[in-house]
């Protein structure tokens, strides 16, 4: 990465945060480009908070835009000429794409277009963008039977707009990649979590009901299984991705889809068990059917990640909950 210029979108979100975090510290060398919206999906404070840390650094430079915006994308692209760009700034949530469609359509379809072509419009200049990673989700595997799942399987069939988006993206990327020839590289993860996460996340929902002594809604009465991945393992595998474009495929295409999981399904109440361990606290549970647009078990297939980068993820949810706990502990200044 020597004198490598990186555009992170979702810089001040919580897996954004955590690989320009990594980069800046062990990186002298790179210069990253943030740009984030700050919207109020969930409590602004938390993304501030994320990006006083991330500002302490004179490589970091922050923009604050949308997406969506294409004069402002292609300003960036103009003034800073980032050499790898990774994508991680989208709007998430599957129950919030039930009752809020449209900011799906803005962020993660027009906005991601906005990304491509301004990539695209690189490639001729002595500027090309090298590589271009986004973020995908486990979520696309949708109605899919087939465990574990695999970037082979068949994804056509969401059950959320959210996936639908996500979907989106890696077709759009193929396109672009097998047009315009710049490599892409998408990353389904796999349902993360650790400190300075998302609120709108169960684990870190949960907590802050605990700690206000509220019930917590535990769905299709807490049968359900996910493929739990701390966020460590995510922003290693991501900076291993980062300098490493795809080789071409065999249709002449750099263009590349890996699974990020632990590869290990945890059931959910194991997962809950773990994290009232890590509190030290119990909760107060109200069970519910299964809500639309949740799966019944995700489940990572990271063979192809561990052929090509000799990685994958392995931190415990124990270890990962207990990290949690304390830094929640710590952020919320709280004795649960």
């Amino acid at each position: 990465m020597t004198n490598k210029k990186i555009l992170i979108t979702g810089a001040a979100g919580f897996i954004g945060f955590h690989v320009a975090k990594k980069l800046l510290e062990e990186k002298e060398y790179v210069q990253i480009i943030g740009l984030d919206n700050m919207n109020d999906y969930y409590d602004p404070s938390l993304k501030l908070a994320r990006l006083e840390i991330l500002q302490k650094n004179a490589n970091f430079i922050f923009i604050e835009d949308d997406l969506a915006n294409k004069v402002v994308i292609d300003r960036i692209f103009d003034e800073y000429k980032p050499s790898i760009v990774l994508n991680l700034a989208a709007q998430a949530g599957v129950r919030y794409s039930i009752t809020n469609p449209e900011a799906y359509i803005s962020s993660n379809i027009i906005g991601f277009f906005n990304i491509l072509e301004a990539c695209r419009n690189t490639q001729a200049t002595e500027n090309a963008v090298e590589h271009l990673v986004y973020a995908s989700s486990s979520s696309v595997y949708g109605l899919n039977k087939t465990i574990p799942f695999s970037t082979e399987d068949k994804v056509d069939s969401p059950v959320s707009l959210y996936a639908a988006t996500k979907k989106s993206n890696e077709l759009m990327a193929h396109a672009y990649t097998h047009l315009y020839k710049f490599p892409t590289t998408g990353l389904r993860f796999f349902t993360v979590y650790g400190p300075w996460g998302r609120p709108d996340m169960a684990y870190f929902k949960f907590t802050n009901k605990i700690y206000k002594g509220e019930t917590v809604d535990i769905y299709n009465n807490g049968d359900m299984w996910r493929d739990f991945t701390y966020i460590d393992d995510i922003v290693e595998g991501i900076t291993k991705i980062l300098v490493s474009p795809p080789k071409e495929n065999e249709n002449g295409d750099r263009y590349k889809i890996y699974n990020i999981g632990n590869n290990k399904p945890e059931k959910i109440m194991d997962y809950f068990k773990a994290l009232e361990n890590a509190l030290g606290t119990k909760m107060k549970k109200n069970y519910l059917p299964m809500q639309p647009g949740d799966v019944y078990q995700t489940y990572a297939n990271v063979e192809d990640l561990i052929n090509d980068f000799d990685f994958k993820p392995s931190t415990s949810i124990e270890d990962g909950l207990n990290s949690f706990a304390s830094w929640y502990k710590e952020y919320y200044k709280v004795n649960l």
